[in-house]
């Protein structure tokens, strides 16, 4: 494959998550529930509170936005920024249904953001870091535009193999398919799964107090076939891998998913292990 600029990258991922923009907003609800302690801890780890301007990196359908626009209350502001247009439509949506006001969003690139320099309290970013094609950069924008004191909060995924809830459709695919090793400095969804990825590159732009920890959980489907439809619809990444799949390896494939479901029945429902990486930092005061 030939190598992508940067901004191919970038335009590549935009039409990615555009495409499965009407699925997340179909599944909202439905993962707003089942990941809601994300949100939450993104909001304590940016020490969020009544009256501050929070800048929220990635934020596709809304989260954690939202939550932050709750929280700065009426005297605070919440920009959120992300590359798909309908992703951030979505988000638009469900501000006007929850009432809220003092939340924008914008679309564009993380990596070079149009704001003065230490213009936010807080930072936060949801699944965001390790798609961009140069996180070096975007965390230096990151401690640019942060007030002396504010805090920098970022979810990432942790490494796959505890990650059963991702890794499973990744391994069901790759029997059919010559695919390379993949490039660990290349955008992707485990780019910053190792302990100190993300925390180094914090550390060499500038800032301070930083915290890396595993934070193991889990997603309940229902049933397997929900589990499996919900990939089909969302995971724009997979998507791309099963379009060069013949109909009858489509077919198999979804096959081999559920049946590797099978060993996380829990309770009458398969509950997928998952392993969030929150970093935390500071900028100097």
């Amino acid at each position: 494959m030939p190598h992508q600029t940067p901004q191919q990258v970038i335009e590549a991922q935009r039409q990615d998550w555009n495409r499965v923009a009407s699925g997340w907003e179909k599944w909202d609800q439905f993962f707003d529930r089942q990941m809601a302690f994300l949100n939450y801890r993104l909001a304590g780890d940016a020490r969020l509170r009544q009256g501050q301007r929070v800048l929220d990196l990635g934020s596709g359908t809304g989260y954690p936005a939202l939550l932050a626009a709750q929280i700065v209350g009426s005297t605070g502001s919440v920009i959120g920024i992300d590359l798909a247009e309908q992703m951030l439509a979505a988000a638009e949506r469900k501000a006007t249904r929850l009432g809220l006001t003092n939340i924008s969003f914008r679309a564009g690139d993380v990596g070079l953001l149009p704001f003065e320099d230490r213009s936010f309290d807080a930072v936060t970013s949801r699944f965001c870091l390790m798609f961009l094609p140069e996180i070096p950069k975007a965390v230096a924008e990151i401690a640019r535009v942060l007030k002396p004191g504010g805090y920098l909060a970022a979810a990432v995924w942790s490494l796959p193999e505890k990650n059963p809830y991702l890794k499973i459709p990744m391994d069901v695919v790759k029997p059919f398919m010559d695919l390379p090793p993949p490039d660990p400095a290349a955008p992707g969804i485990f780019r910053l799964a190792k302990p100190g990825d993300l925390a180094d590159m914090l550390r060499q732009a500038g800032l301070i107090e930083i915290t890396d920890q595993e934070f193991p959980a889990d997603v309940r489907f229902p049933t397997a076939q929900e589990y499996v439809a919900s990939l089909m619809e969302l995971a724009a990444p997979l998507q791309n891998l099963f379009a060069q799949l013949t109909a009858g390896q489509q077919q198999e494939a979804r096959a081999r998913i559920l049946q590797a479901t099978e060993r996380f029945q829990r309770d009458g429902a398969v509950a997928l292990p998952i392993a969030v990486r929150f970093v935390s930092a500071q900028a100097p005061a």
